[in-house]
Order: structure tokens, then sequence, then C-alpha cells
């Protein structure tokens, strides 16, 4: 029988280390998104139109979508706490960069390196999964998903005030210190944490593609994933225009303050991870898909209100955040030796999917207002409802790193 105090302590370890990673995750998520609420201040500073700055948002996460697939898998092969101390640094540096960046063009490319590097959270989403035990892994990865969701959404808040008050360089002059201490944090703080696999990097990425043919249910949720995501872009990406426009006349502070509306959802992220852990992983991804259609329902009828535009907003983050709970804990415990790649493969796609969203509300914005944002939003959503139909009820079973070809 276990020692009542060695697993108290144990216990006691692992909640101050879900703890820091949660933290971690969501102040280093937050770089990719700082930029939206700024992205109107950004096209007056640099004297270029509106649509020309909705490219920054979506060449950020281009670059973290290739981020995901040249960095992430190494989460399976190296040493994961030297690895993650190391994207830190490079971060910050890219945030400074973004910082100073004197023209548009710079600045396209500097925030283009900021997402490349923006991929910590999924290097330390896997190293979350692998220390918890496997009956409270949904519990654990919820709590640390809800870290980068408050990062995700509260990145807009500070960023929007930020930005109102001290022009949009502020906010990036900001995270690059914030960078630097949280690789100082990781580094004496997180637990080492060496690989079970030895293979070299190529053969690493080959066997990324192998498991994308093998693999059925890894590919639903890398499409449902994406499709959530897109949907979620769409929005962000061009709120702040519409937010600028009769009847509301705001300006970024007013978008920063629904992301902080947003952000108070994230509570619901343990709640979540319990469901997960009890039932079929199907039953969450059903409700996020459904609940992400009723945001834009709401919001295409009643968003020129501001009571109905937050509640849509309300509706639209419990949607994706139960979605990105349900599929992340589907294949951890699919792939308990392969986790940083099967990270990859779901996050490669996440963040594709967050580029053609934020591309397609921008272009929706640019046509038709309002109602093409929401038309984008819902529209992409529908492929997953067909995904969702055909999704398998059980649980998706193991699969160990023998059962992984290279081919």
């Amino acid at each position: 029988m276990a020692n009542p105090i060695f697993v108290s302590t144990q216990e006691q370890k692992l909640q101050a280390t879900t703890l820091l990673m949660a933290i971690g995750v969501g102040v280093a998520v937050a770089n990719i998104y700082y930029c939206q609420p700024l992205l109107g201040i950004m096209a007056q500073d640099l004297h270029v139109s509106e649509r020309h700055t909705g490219w920054i948002a979506t060449l950020t996460q281009v670059g973290t979508a290739i981020g995901m697939l040249l960095f992430v898998p190494l989460g399976d092969i190296a040493e994961r706490r030297k690895l993650t101390v190391r994207m830190c640094v490079f971060v910050a540096f890219a945030a400074l960069l973004t910082a100073l960046a004197p023209s548009f063009s710079l600045l396209a490319l500097f925030s283009f390196l900021l997402g490349l590097g923006s991929v910590i959270p999924h290097l330390i989403l896997p190293f979350a999964a692998h220390l918890a035990p496997e009956g409270a892994r949904g519990k654990v990865v919820a709590k640390v998903i809800s870290g980068m969701l408050v990062g995700i959404l509260l990145a807009r808040t500070v960023a929007g005030f930020v930005g109102a008050a001290f022009g949009w360089r502020a906010i990036f002059f900001i995270s690059a210190g914030l960078m630097l201490g949280l690789a100082i944090a990781f580094r004496e703080l997180l637990p080492e944490s060496h690989p079970s696999v030895q293979m070299h990097y190529f053969d690493l990425l080959r066997s990324v593609g192998s498991m994308v043919r093998e693999h059925r249910g890894l590919r639903e949720s890398a499409a449902i994933g994406a499709l959530l995501f897109a949907s979620f872009s769409a929005f962000w990406t061009t709120l702040v225009f519409f937010l600028a426009k009769p009847p509301y006349h705001y300006g970024a502070r007013m978008a920063g303050g629904l992301g902080l509306l947003a952000a108070a959802s994230a509570a619901l992220a343990p709640i979540v991870g319990r469901m997960v852990d009890r039932r079929s992983p199907k039953l969450g991804i059903s409700i996020a898909v459904i609940t992400t259609l009723a945001s834009y329902a709401v919001m295409i009828a009643t968003g020129h209100w501001l009571i109905g535009l937050g509640l849509g907003v309300i509706l639209l983050d419990v949607g994706v955040q139960t979605g990105h709970i349900s599929n992340q804990t589907r294949i951890y415990n699919t792939f308990p030796h392969a986790r940083s790649r099967a990270n990859t493969v779901y996050m490669v796609s996440y963040f594709v999917g967050g580029a053609f969203g934020s591309a397609l509300g921008n272009a929706g914005w640019h046509f038709f207002g309002w109602a093409g944002v929401c038309a984008a939003g819902a529209v992409v959503l529908l492929p997953a409802l067909l995904i969702v139909r055909t999704m398998r009820e059980e649980k998706m079973e193991r699969v160990e790193e023998t059962e992984l070809s290279v081919a």
C-alpha cells in the first residue's frame, strides 16, 4: 500500500507544476493574439489599410503552424525542459523585433517569426500529459488548457488597454521581458523530462506522416480542431473593425473588454476535463460544434446590441474550449509514447485552420461587413457536423511506439 504522505507530496508537486505550466502557457500563447485588437492602431501608425493589417494576424498564425511542424515533434526526442527554455528565449527576441519594426513589411516578417516561436504551449501540454497519472490526465490537461485559453483571451484585453494608452508597440516590449522571466522560471522550477524514444529528426517527421495516414481518429480530431479554430479566428480577427463602426464607435479597449468577458468561461475547463475522463470524447466534441454554431446564430441576430454580442462571445469561447480539451485528451490517451507528434498533427491543423479563418473573416468583413463575418464563422463549421456524425462512439485505442511506422 502506498504511503499516504508520499502520495500527498507527489500530488502537491503535480499541482504546483501544473499551475506553473498553466501560467506559462498563458503568457506564451498570448504572443499570437496581442496583435488582434491593435490592427486598427497599427494601420494608422504605419499608414496602411485595415485590410493590410488583417494579414498580420494571418501571418502570425501561419508562422505558428510552421513552428508546430518543425519544433513540436522534438518534444518526443529532446529533453523537454531545455527545449522549452530555448524557445522562450527565441520568442523574447522575436517580440523585441516586433516592437521595433519600422515598417509594415518588417512588422509582417517579425510577426511571422513571433508566431514561429510561439509553440511553447504545445511543448508544455504533452509534458503535462506525461507527468499526469492516467486517470487524471483529462483533468490535468484541462487545467493547462484553461491557462492557455485565459492567455488567448486576456491577450486581447491587455493588448487593447495597453495599446489604447501607450501605442501598439508597448505590449511587445512588455512581452519580451515576460518571456525572459518565463525562461528563468521554467529552467529553475520545472522537472527534467527525458524522452523514451530515440529517433533521428527526419525519421521523426516521417513518422508524423504515418500517424496521419494510419489513424482515422487523429485525422478526425485534427480536422474538427482546425474548423473550430477557423471559426473562432474569423470572429476575433475582425471584431475590432466591427466595434469601430456604428452603432458602437468603440476601439481597441472595448475589444479587449470582450476578451475579458470570454476569459471568464475558462472556469469551465476542469468540468469539461472531468466529463471527458468519464465519458466518450465524442460527447464533448459534439457539444463544442453545436455551441459554436449557436454563438453565430446569436451574433447575427443580436450582435448590434452589446448584450447580444457579449452572449455570443461567451458561447463561442465555451464551444471552442470544449472541443479543444476533448480533442487533445483523446489524442494524448491514444499515443502515450508519441504525444508531441500527435500534438503536432493536431496543432498544425489547428493553426492552419486559424490562419484560414482569419483570412476568411477578413474577406467576409471587407465584402459583406458583419453579416459576412458571421456567415464565414458558421459555414466553416458545417463539415465538422458531418465528421461528428460519422465519428466512432468508443474511446480510441492506445497506440504503442512500435506500431508507428516511419515509412
